[in-house]
């Protein structure tokens, strides 16, 4: 029951944040609304509190919020600061697109998670069983979904003409969109389905099953059903990250649905658009953590009372050769290229070089202003990341004081919320820009760390030899800087550090919508968005920040295996990761 209370009391709060944002936004709404509906008008004061009288914006925060609340247990979603109209039809309209989309990029999800543990299915149902997922897998699975919906746009759409880039409407606009959702989500579910399906296998029933003759797709069949239990948490999360990557996606490729539909109330500053929308991702979020949640007590059935179901314990499998030294060289390559980039001006444009080519004085092309592509690709990563590492520190602290408070509750429900709409609150308060973008991400990084933290504390707690040093008189600051900072601060440290490429992904997504650095400060999100445009005339502007992308994945990916390899499963998470951390405990 307190567990429940506790995770009421943080979603009333996160909805409280929703309600207040008219209140908390740095910006006038009362002049958003001004320019957008009455541009014929003088901005006097006596104008301004006209406006805000009319939209209720004239009292305190508990009237923004009673109002907002009270406008809700009606059905009123609000009226839009920009059109004038209602949002409520405009919304659900967009639900309905967006619901469509993520039940495609699902289907998708799951028919590569299956296609990627075939092998180790069949392979397990007649002898010993081995991971076969390999590393492609887990490189798409750390891939963010903004920079593959690009590739795919770039390939597919505009060189090849297979498919529609643009709009909604037919199966075939849902194809490149189901298909940037539905990949990384795929890889990753694929990745863990393929590591637990050894255990599975590895089980006496399942040698049982096989010395009987019974058939090999019968005893998979049963050996995944056997592991799903255990990946349906994962699973919940993977349509939480759906969510949050339905703003991109659907932004890139111009789909009616609720992630584009946010994003463009933030940057206008259209906020009841923008309420309503992150409050319907944030609810069809939760009602998938549910189904999940429902649909793993189906499962598993009696085993939830009697205990009856033992853990999976994977079996000893043969460590990979040449990851430590892929990661090695693929880093010194990569950070070679960067040098090479942070020895140019990033922000010399030079109109005869317009869209150049590939040559010896732009060794990748320039952009759409005559700039240097590698120069601003150089530059690009400094930027991003040192921001990361900021970051990457600040959710280390957070974590470790959430972790040994024990705020399970708020950690929970923070780690089923993407950097996305953390980073579209963020903007409706302070407007967009790099530090705006790093408070969001940070906002929601430290979750996972917290996890891991309480996760170790409440061990080393229960370790002997504390009851010892207690029993000796040893005091609270004794206990905690010789015994538990030493046991957690570590591993923990370790999982930050793991984390830095994951974070630097999510502020290149951010900056990719227009909401992390602004112009004309290189960014490699942004470089992204800015040269989408040009992409027939110049692919090389925008697949070179989309290789620097991949290669950062791959070396997220190189490096989790590397250090998992060197110092055991101690920088996994202790409990259900969110989407990006997920997709590193998969590698």
């Amino acid at each position: 029951m307190k567990h429940l209370a506790g995770r009421a009391l943080t979603l009333l709060a996160v909805l409280a944040l929703i309600g207040l944002l008219p209140w908390l936004t740095t910006t006038d709404p009362a002049l958003t609304i001004l320019h957008a509906r009455y541009s014929d008008r003088q901005p006097t004061p006596e104008v301004l509190d006209a406006i805000r009288a009319e939209t209720g914006l004239d009292g305190g925060p508990a009237h923004v919020l009673g109002g907002w609340a009270g406008g809700l247990l009606h059905g009123d979603l609000g009226t839009s600061w920009v059109s004038g109209q209602p949002v409520g039809p405009d919304v659900t309209a967009a639900l309905t697109t967006s619901l469509s989309l993520m039940g495609v990029s699902l289907a998708v999800a799951l028919l590569l998670a299956l296609a990627l543990s075939a092998r180790t299915l069949r392979r397990g149902a007649r002898r010993e069983a081995t991971t076969r997922a390999g590393v492609l897998a887990a490189v798409l699975a750390a891939l963010p979904e903004f920079l593959l919906a690009a590739v795919l746009a770039t390939v597919l759409a505009v060189h090849l003409g297979w498919f529609p880039a643009l709009g909604w409407g037919t199966p075939a606009h849902a194809v490149l969109p189901a298909l940037a959702m539905g990949v990384p989500a795929g890889a990753l579910l694929g990745r863990l389905l393929d590591d637990a399906l050894p255990a599975a296998f590895a089980e006496p029933w399942a040698k049982t099953a096989t010395a009987a003759g019974l058939p090999p797709r019968r005893i998979a069949r049963h050996a995944l059903r056997r592991t799903l239990p255990g990946l349906l948490p994962q699973g919940g999360l993977v349509v939480v990250g759906l969510t949050g990557s339905a703003v991109a996606v659907e932004t890139l490729f111009a789909v009616p649905g609720l992630g584009s539909t946010a994003l463009a109330g933030a940057v206008a500053q259209d906020l009841p658009v923008l309420q309503a929308a992150v409050l319907m991702l944030l609810l069809t979020g939760l009602a998938a953590a549910l189904a999940v949640r429902l649909l793993s007590r189906v499962l598993l059935g009696p085993a939830l009372t009697d205990r009856a179901l033992p853990a999976l314990v994977a079996p000893r499998l043969p460590a990979r050769k040449g990851v430590a030294a892929g990661a090695v060289v693929l880093a010194v390559v990569f950070c070679a290229v960067l040098v090479a980039g942070l020895l140019r001006d990033p922000l010399h444009v030079d109109a005869a070089a317009r869209l150049l080519p590939p040559s010896a004085a732009h060794p990748f092309g320039t952009d759409a202003l005559g700039r240097d592509v590698l120069a601003r690709l150089g530059h690009g990563a400094a930027r991003t990341v040192l921001l990361a590492f900021a970051v990457a520190a600040a959710a280390l602290l957070l974590g470790l004081a959430a972790g040994f408070l024990r705020a399970g509750a708020l950690t929970e429900t923070v780690n089923a919320l993407p950097a996305v709409l953390a980073g579209l609150l963020t903007a409706a308060v302070a407007g967009p820009g790099p530090w705006g973008a790093a408070a969001a991400v940070a906002a929601v990084a430290w979750a996972p760390l917290a996890a891991h933290t309480e996760a170790l504390y409440v061990q080393e707690r229960a370790a002997p030899h504390l009851a010892a040093a207690r029993s000796l008189g040893a005091g609270r600051a004794h206990l905690l800087r010789r015994h538990l900072l030493p046991a957690v601060l570590p591993p923990v440290t370790r999982h930050a550090l793991l984390r830095v490429p994951a974070l630097a992904l999510a502020l290149a997504a951010l900056g990719f919508l227009g909401l992390g650095t602004q112009p004309p400060a290189p960014e490699w999100g942004r470089m992204l968005s800015e040269n989408m445009p040009y992409v027939e005339r110049a692919p090389w502007a925008v697949l070179a920040p989309a290789a620097a992308l991949a290669v950062l994945g791959a070396l997220a990916v190189l490096l989790a295996a590397a250090v998992r390899g060197r110092t055991g499963a101690d920088t996994a998470t202790a409990t259900a990761p969110t989407a990006p951390a997920a997709r590193e405990a998969a590698a």
